[in-house]
């Protein structure tokens, strides 16, 4: 969950970097918007993605790697844009240092909530989109389905409900199975 600070101010990431210690939020296009703790729900759904993804990279020795929030990506390599995406997969080493992500993940998935769907299906589809990201997912844990957005091809957006598998376009053989959150 996000909300905008209501002051008219241009932001950069070092308004980011002052934020006084457990309080986090997202840049994009200068806009701050604070972050608020997510649903139990939310932390379940985030765990199983992770562990998902995670344990496909393990199997098949594969060049990716698989974050989950909070984890900085710096998404346009600016001042003005710093998301923490639910769940990143980054490919490229170089991207990747101690701070976090400069530049576009491969796949980005956001866990929406009712307070965030604006941000998860505008700004940041947006954002990811003209950032270079191959795949997006919004997973909306309340109406039980997954958006998938593959940006690479320019196909999308395909739904699917989570008691389907889902297929990952960023790799040939990985579907992700949310059935037990039917």
């Amino acid at each position: 969950m996000a909300y905008a600070l209501t002051q008219e101010t241009y932001h950069t990431l070092d308004d980011i970097y002052s934020l006084p210690d457990g309080e986090r939020a997202e840049l994009i296009d200068g806009e701050m918007f604070i972050m608020e703790a997510p649903s139990m729900t939310h932390q379940k759904i985030l765990g199983e993605l992770y562990v998902q993804i995670y344990m496909h990279i393990k199997k098949n020795k594969g060049p990716c790697e698989v974050f989950l929030a909070p984890f900085a990506v710096y998404v346009a390599n600016d001042t003005r844009n710093y998301v923490e995406p639910d769940v990143v997969v980054i490919c490229q080493d170089d991207k990747l240092d101690e701070r976090g992500c400069h530049g576009a993940p491969d796949w980005v998935i956001e866990i929406t909530s009712p307070s965030n769907k604006y941000m998860d299906y505008g700004r940041k589809l947006t954002l990811y989109q003209a950032s270079g990201v191959r795949e997006y997912w919004i997973v909306d844990p309340k109406q039980k389905y997954v958006t998938v957005y593959d940006f690479e091809l320019g196909e999308g957006p395909f739904v699917h409900s989570f008691s389907e598998p889902v297929k990952v376009h960023i790799y040939k053989n990985l579907f992700i199975d949310l059935n037990q959150f039917m």
